[in-house]
């Protein structure tokens, strides 16, 4: 039974490294093309896009706010006409009675009007302007966020891909490492029965291939959950996300530091989004100052009555008060300014200035940190790149010691514990190999994407 729970597990294992090696079989999607289907399915970037519409559709309202008002009304009443002298204020709740009479009458009579009005406010020293220029602010201001959104998830992705590079070539080099102490295995079973070594050894062998095993379903998990996690925001099967493990070999060889000399630091979308955040807060300023001018409008109104009561006072009948019987027309020109607004727009103006001030300390706290990341994005990758030239020493040296300790150990000079010490080594500086170039390709994208510069990088080593 132990037997075939062995065998067993043999298969799955097969199965297993089977299914990987089918997924590697996909082909190869670039960086590029990623980054492309991200922007284009990404579902933060698609909320992003519709809340840039919404500011845009703000604005066409804005540009139509100095549209004139025509209204037409028309009503029919009943009621009494039994008014008295005296002023009051109506507050808007009092309707209007016209007629007074030496004696009360609560006689009730039908009367109806109709009214076209007319007004346009044509001109306010240019409010309409300023209201204009602060809704293009605002989608101003939306599409620079739209645009930090794009280069955030532009790095998240970038990030994870460089993580699916590196994890595709760790789970290479543990696969070799499988191989080895598979061979190991291999030739101390035939030691152990020519009676060389002790058949303890074996068990030492199997227990290191069990930990090679898990170390590769651990990469394999991990590599997995990245590509689920670039599936769900770039509408790719995850078992099509196959990275180009060859990028950074073509950053080795075509990239240098003279590739990046042309920076776009002006147009970094974090410094455009808080740029556009002081232009609108100017803008700001400059529809408080302008909301608060005199405004001239144009006035007109035609109207007719008609009502049960006759001029000479006689009560006729309700039905008299339907259709109209006079007519009138009114036509003015009206300026209105409100003297004590001037202390309301000093106040607000106040507020707006203390805003305008914020947003250019944060644009230049954004512009100096801009600046400090772009110096050590250098020196990441001047030492990245030092690191990358002294690793093939180290791995050529452990690669030599491993094939001396094998052959020792094969003809029973050593014993595996120095083997085991000369496997790790190599493991080790494999792995190390790997991550120097991972660091290397991260140092060379960030970079990149800290000098605006990331389009350029992938057209050169494409």
């Amino acid at each position: 039974m132990l037997h075939s729970k062995k065998v067993s597990q043999r298969w799955c294992w097969l199965f297993l490294l089977f299914s990987f090696s089918a997924s590697a079989q996909e082909p190869v999607l670039s960086l590029k093309e990623l980054l492309d289907s991200v922007n284009a399915h990404a579902p933060a970037l698609l909320a992003d896009s519709a809340a840039v519409s919404i500011k845009e559709a703000q604005e066409v309202v804005a540009r139509n706010n100095r549209l004139p008002n025509l209204k037409l009304n028309y009503q029919t009443d009943l009621g009494t006409n039994n008014n008295m002298p005296g002023g009051y204020f109506s507050y808007g709740i009092v309707p209007g009675n016209s007629r007074v009479r030496t004696e009360g009458n609560g006689s009730s009579i039908l009367s109806d009007l109709g009214i076209v009005a007319f007004d346009w406010e044509f001109y306010n020293f240019g409010g309409f302007e300023a209201q204009r220029k602060a809704a293009r602010s605002d989608v101003n201001v939306e599409k620079a966020k739209f645009q930090q959104s794009k280069f955030q998830w532009q790095t998240y992705t970038i990030s994870a891909y460089l993580q699916l590079m590196r994890l595709a070539d760790l789970l290479d080099i543990q696969s070799q490492n499988i191989q080895r102490t598979t061979e190991i295995r291999r030739s101390i079973q035939a030691l152990a029965k020519s009676g060389i070594i002790a058949g303890v050894d074996t068990s030492m062998a199997e227990a290191e291939i069990s930990r090679a095993r898990l170390n590769y379903l651990e990469l394999s998990n991990q590599l997995q959950q990245i590509q689920l996690q670039l599936s769900s925001i770039s509408g790719i099967r995850a078992g099509r996300i196959q990275p180009d493990t060859a990028l950074d070999a073509r950053l080795a060889s075509y990239f240098s530091a003279a590739a990046l000399q042309e920076t776009d630091t002006a147009h970094h979308p974090v410094i455009a989004l808080y740029k556009s955040l002081y232009q609108n807060s100017l803008d700001k300023e400059a529809l408080i100052r302008k909301s608060y001018y005199p405004k001239l409008s144009l006035q007109g109104a035609i109207w007719g009555r008609g009502a049960s009561v006759s001029a000479a006072d006689e009560f006729r009948p309700l039905v008299k008060g339907l259709g109209f019987e006079r007519g009138n027309y009114l036509v003015g020109v009206g300026v209105t300014y409100n003297i004590f607004d001037n202390k309301r727009k000093n106040l607000q103006l106040g507020v707006q200035r203390a805003s305008t001030d914020l947003v250019q300390k944060e644009l230049y706290e954004q512009q100096v940190q801009l600046s400090l990341n772009i110096s050590q994005a250098d020196t990441e990758l001047q030492t990245a790149q030092s690191r990358l030239e002294e690793i093939p020493h180290l791995l050529t040296a452990a690669q030599a010691a491993y094939r001396q300790k094998l052959s020792l150990y094969k003809n029973g000079l050593t014993n595996l514990v120095d083997l085991n010490a000369a496997l790790t080594m190599l493991y080790r500086a494999e792995t190390e190999y790997t991550n120097a170039n991972y660091q290397y390709c991260k140092a060379v994208f960030q970079k990149a994407m800290n000098e605006n510069v990331v389009d350029t990088l992938l057209n050169t080593i494409k």
